[in-house]
């Protein structure tokens, strides 16, 4: 009997120490086990995001799969609520969401500049590429190109640009045939759009005159990029300008008739900027759960179900770092996360941009 106790002991000593090995990712520190068991204690964690709950359904799934007890609270946000409500919650200084994940990469900057990102270097920290990380407090998560999105149905073969000067030459030479026919972003009104505009400024010396020639054909400006792919798909405008690669490729799969081109002189890459809290009250589930967001399991979800776009080398798939280097080769221009993103956010810059914005919107 003892020894049948003795054997059951071992046995289940064995099958522990096998879940704790599984809980603890390989080339992971010894004490990661640690951050584990503190997770579990604190029960959840606290995500406030930009990603649409839908596209992140399959990340939360798994993430809770690997590391049962801990569950994720997931609040599907645009990127100003989330800011003004972080804001709120550090201000009143009783504890905020625990990890602050956005498309808004300014802000995040911001928020992080101004103090209120956990130092924290993530294990993962080694496979992500240089520009995608801040500081051990702001991490890249996503390599996502901005595409331009046509309806192949109703745009001729010949008209489909494949550049930024290409795009422009068509809104010269049809301004007629494209009236009110092109979208983009509203600079004026949408966050992200201020900061492509800005990026295409450095990237492309005739830049104001794209803008002037969207502005003679009437484009009509949104601050939802679910907006312009719904009329792209229904024929009411034809080609919408700078949507996030993620947005098209997933309705594409969807939606035979919409097309996708990745700018053959440049195409903007942004990430979705994630940091920890330093007000987080979950702050080791929020570590478990950056980590597993970078992790190559995290990235290949990202990846291969989300339609997000891992940044890892070593994730494959059309929709990755890798896939889109094979499409575009040494074309893509990644969107640093540094200070340098802080630039667009002070007043001067700002006002002079809106002031020329105004003019170039009336095709001046």
């Amino acid at each position: 009997m003892r020894n049948i106790l003795s054997a059951a002991l071992v046995s289940a000593a064995f099958a522990f120490a096998g879940i704790a090995h599984a809980q603890t990712p390989q080339g992971y520190p010894a004490d990661y086990a640690k951050t584990v068991d503190a997770a579990k204690k604190e029960g959840k964690v606290i995500v406030y995001s930009t990603t649409d709950a839908a596209s992140a359904n399959a990340l939360v799934k798994d993430f809770e799969q690997l590391y049962p007890g801990v569950k994720v609270e997931y609040s599907d946000l645009n990127s100003t609520e989330l800011y003004n409500r972080y804001i709120a919650e550090a201000a009143a200084n009783n504890g905020t969401g625990d990890v602050i994940w956005s498309s808004a990469m300014d802000l995040q900057v911001k928020l992080v500049n101004d103090g209120h990102a956990l130092t924290y270097a993530s294990p993962e920290l080694a496979a992500l590429p240089k520009w995608a990380s801040w500081k051990d407090q702001a991490y890249g998560t996503t390599y996502e190109p901005i595409a331009f999105v046509y309806n192949k149905r109703l745009v001729p073969e010949a008209d489909v640009p494949k550049d930024h000067t290409e795009l422009l030459k068509l809104l010269t030479a049809k301004p007629d045939f494209y009236k009110g026919k092109i979208t983009a972003y509203d600079p004026e009104r949408s966050g992200v759009g201020y900061l492509f505009c800005n990026e295409d400024i450095k990237f492309f010396p005739t830049a104001w005159d794209l803008f002037k020639a969207m502005g003679k054909a009437q484009a009509k400006l949104y601050t939802s990029a679910g907006a312009m792919m719904e009329r792209v798909a229904s024929g009411e405008h034809l080609i919408a300008y700078g949507i996030f690669g993620s947005y098209a490729l997933s309705r594409s799969k969807k939606d035979p008739n919409i097309g996708i081109v990745l700018p053959k002189d440049y195409t903007m890459v942004t990430s979705r900027v994630a940091f920890i809290s330093k007000q987080a009250r979950h702050p080791n589930a929020a570590k478990l759960f950056l980590d597993y967001v970078l992790s190559k399991r995290g990235q290949e979800i990202i990846a291969n179900q989300a339609d997000l776009y891992s940044l890892r080398a070593d994730v494959d798939g059309e929709a990755t770092l890798k896939g889109v280097t094979q499409r575009i080769g040494d074309k893509a221009r990644p969107v640093p996360i540094d200070q340098t993103l802080l630039d667009n956010l002070d007043q001067t810059k700002r006002l002079a941009f809106l002031s020329k914005w105004q003019q170039a919107k009336k095709g001046q």
